[in-house]
């Protein structure tokens, strides 16, 4: 097929390791109805936990540029970022491309699903392939988030479709993906690991600047950047965030008791978590956090995967990718 020809046939990525194992038989449904509703496209599947961005970042060198993630969070993420990859390459070398050139959809059949509680994709398979089928876009924002080094130079970059997080839940996200990799699995996981990151945690202190304004200076339980509102398997850490009004939501909780925590964590779910007086939010297009320095450096989670320890950028991009929704 020829390149330009790809550019309107969809690419799809299964992630075998989704839904603990069982994607694959939950493709067999999307498929079939993609196939009825005369969608072409094609696709492979991840060989090993991790490659689903590389996979992307070939498809997009061989002219693909519509994009099925068959997965969870982290699928969505790891194309994402294969399409970044393909782009900060094609700026590299001047032809132009920008997230705008491409599309995003999915089939949500991971353990985590809360990009598509916030874009609007059903979690049955036969829907969400239906949903591809008639084609409606709409676009949302794309964060870029650098981990930095002490002169302020990018170390290592990430972009975002989601939420992003410093604090207890980058270090839930940090044991819950250690656990992965050593093969268990399960949302007992996400439980055992948060309460092993309350049990160990240590306050931490950091300043963030909200486009050039300090908004929090001091020591804090967690951090929440967000251009989606659901995390955590339903959490609204950043319940007014808007998916295309081109700000990232930020929301701070400051170190506080952990029976007043405690007490307060059921507004995480009924959306009234803004409504509690200590916690710090705000709307930027950029934002930095700065941890103090003599402190041992904190992991930095995007979209739940870990990217980095060290100060943070978040930035919003000017170009906006396609969703499918």
């Amino acid at each position: 097929m020829e390149t330009d020809n790809r550019k309107n046939v969809w690419f799809a990525v299964l992630n075998v390791y989704a839904a603990t194992q069982h994607a694959s038989e939950y493709w067999e449904k999307a498929e079939f109805k993609l196939r009825q509703e005369g969608v072409e496209f094609h696709g492979n599947r991840t060989g090993r936990s991790g490659n689903a961005m590389e996979i992307t970042f070939d498809a997009c060198m061989a002219g693909y540029r519509r994009f099925i993630a068959v997965g969870g969070d982290g699928t969505v993420h790891d194309l994402l970022n294969g399409i970044g990859a393909y782009v900060d390459r094609a700026r590299d070398n001047g032809t132009g491309l920008d997230f705008s050139d491409f599309t995003l959809a999915v089939i949500p059949v991971g353990s985590g699903n809360d990009w598509v509680k916030s874009v609007g994709v059903p979690k049955d398979v036969t829907e969400a392939a239906a949903i591809i089928a008639r084609g409606k876009l709409s676009r949302q924002d794309v964060v870029r988030v650098s981990v930095l080094d002490d002169s302020d130079r990018e170390i290592s970059r990430s972009y975002m479709a989601n939420i992003g997080g410093i604090g207890i839940d980058a270090r839930v996200c940090e044991r819950v993906n250690k656990l992965k990799r050593q093969g268990k699995r399960g949302r007992i996981l996400y439980v055992t690991s948060l309460l092993h990151a309350i049990r160990h945690r240590k306050p931490k202190s950091a300043k963030v600047v909200c486009d050039g304004t300090t908004v929090f200076d001091g020591a804090y339980f967690s951090m929440a950047f967000g251009v989606g509102k659901y995390s955590g398997g339903g959490m609204r850490q950043t319940p007014e965030a808007v998916l295309d009004d081109g700000l990232v939501d930020i929301t701070i909780i400051p170190e506080l008791p952990l029976g007043r925590i405690a007490r307060e964590v059921f507004r995480l779910f009924n959306g009234t978590f803004l409504r509690i007086p200590e916690v710090v939010s705000a709307k930027c297009r950029s934002v930095t956090v700065c941890p103090c320095q003599s402190e041992e450096l904190e992991p930095v989670e995007v979209d739940g995967e870990v990217i980095g320890r060290g100060a943070a950028r978040f930035d919003v991009l000017d170009s906006q990718i396609n969703i499918v929704c």
